[in-house]
């Protein structure tokens, strides 16, 4: 049993590492998914954002930042994930995997390093967007050290979840183009949710899609931690969204991934 969870456990680590130095050897594709909400937030501030402060309430377009900041957090996440995907689907296509199935290596541990790798570049790429939020004016004044620990905690559940559906996508596509194209939804969603504008605002009809989708309630649940706004029923939800996510994608990944190639 110990020496199982030894070689899991070795394994893991060295697709880890794997998958972290190509990361960093090829650094153009986080960053140009990085430019995404950087440009949103920029855009939205200094353009709209005294305009967008008043239909939130707001004085001046301080009050957007403190509202959209939380919303573009998670969907720096959704844009990150985006590079797993591809990253999953060009290790398809090139044969690494089907060679690794062939290894006498921990079939989980080809998974867990894309997975973990994934998870800590999009916490980075959090705090990166995030100190450009800060640059930008955003302050969480009130907001105590467990509040800003389970927004951490938060944003790594985010992250776990959305990175197992990227995994899915990615060996489930026939190639990088199309894992990127796949993965798509993951950066357009937050542009249907609560990110930029309040769910009251929207048509009618419209509301009950943003409403019922996972990135609003995790935003709402941000909000509430690091801004002091009611947080209501969205933790749970946002919880449930995270676990239903990762459970699935967990699934849908394994199963692809233990199927034996035609």
């Amino acid at each position: 049993m110990s020496s199982s969870l030894s070689l899991a456990v070795r394994d893991s680590s060295t697709m880890l590492r794997r998958n972290l130095l190509h990361a960093r050897r090829y650094p153009s594709l986080t960053l140009n998914l990085l430019l995404t909400p950087i440009m949103l937030l920029l855009l939205f501030v200094y353009i709209f954002g005294d305009t967008m402060s008043t239909g939130i309430g707001g004085a001046d377009r301080s009050a957007y930042i403190a509202y959209i900041v939380p919303g573009i957090l998670l969907m720096t996440i959704g844009s990150t994930v985006v590079g797993t995907a591809v990253s999953v689907a060009t290790d398809m296509n090139e044969g690494i995997i089907a060679r690794f199935r062939t290894m006498a290596i921990h079939r989980g541990s080809v998974l867990f390093g894309h997975v973990v790798g994934s998870v800590l570049q999009s916490i980075l790429s959090v705090v990166l967007v995030g100190a450009v939020g800060v640059a930008m004016g955003f302050r969480s004044t009130d907001a105590t050290v467990l509040e800003w620990l389970a927004a951490l905690a938060l944003l790594a559940f985010f992250a776990l979840a959305f990175t197992w559906i990227a995994v899915g996508m990615g060996m489930g596509s026939p190639n990088a183009e199309a894992a990127s194209n796949s993965a798509m939804p993951l950066i357009l969603l937050p542009l249907i949710s609560s990110a930029f504008v309040p769910l009251d605002t929207m048509p009618g009809w419209f509301q009950p899609i943003a409403e019922y989708q996972p990135f609003t309630p995790a935003i709402e649940t941000l909000r509430g931690l690091l801004l002091g706004t009611e947080i209501g029923n969205n933790g749970w939800i946002a919880l449930a969204w995270c676990l239903a996510l990762t459970l699935l994608g967990h699934r849908w990944s394994q199963a692809q991934f233990n199927r034996d190639p035609k």
